[in-house]
């Protein structure tokens, strides 16, 4: 199986349509819905909306996303990405995290390098795994 290194990247153009698509939000009224029962509260997504245009830093969380090693394979002609962080212990073992619907591998992020670096963590360097995490389709 051929696999190539690659890094996310997002283009200051996109980000930038994507500002400007979100300022440009008309929300429906929305009445009597404090409850949510009729879908989706407009306080809420008013706020949801200011925090994305306002607040919100893709390029912070495109580095972290960055710190993990990301490949890209072809398997039966998809193209699949997967995380490989290599332990850093004398003999690790091969551990596969995979997700479920609708979550991604970036669930797995905060537990990626305890895994690969136990030492670092408190704990012993022969704990170390090889750890990959396939984006699973579907």
């Amino acid at each position: 199986m051929a696999y190539e290194p690659f890094s996310v990247k997002i283009s200051e153009q996109e980000l930038s349509d994507l500002e400007e698509r979100l300022r440009r939000t008309r929300l429906a009224p929305d009445f009597s819905n404090d409850n949510w029962d009729y879908g989706t509260n407009g306080g809420y997504l008013s706020e949801l909306l200011d925090y994305w245009v306002n607040d919100f830093d893709w390029r912070v969380q495109e580095s972290k996303i960055n710190s993990f090693s990301h490949y890209k394979a072809s398997i039966n002609g998809n193209p699949i990405h997967f995380v490989h962080e290599k332990g850093k212990g004398p003999n690790p073992t091969p551990l596969i995290l995979s997700h479920g619907w609708p979550w991604t591998f970036w669930d797995w992020h905060k537990v990626i390098k305890p895994l690969t670096d136990p030492e670092s963590f408190g704990g012993n360097p022969l704990d170390s795994f090889d750890v990959i995490v396939p984006s699973l389709p579907g």
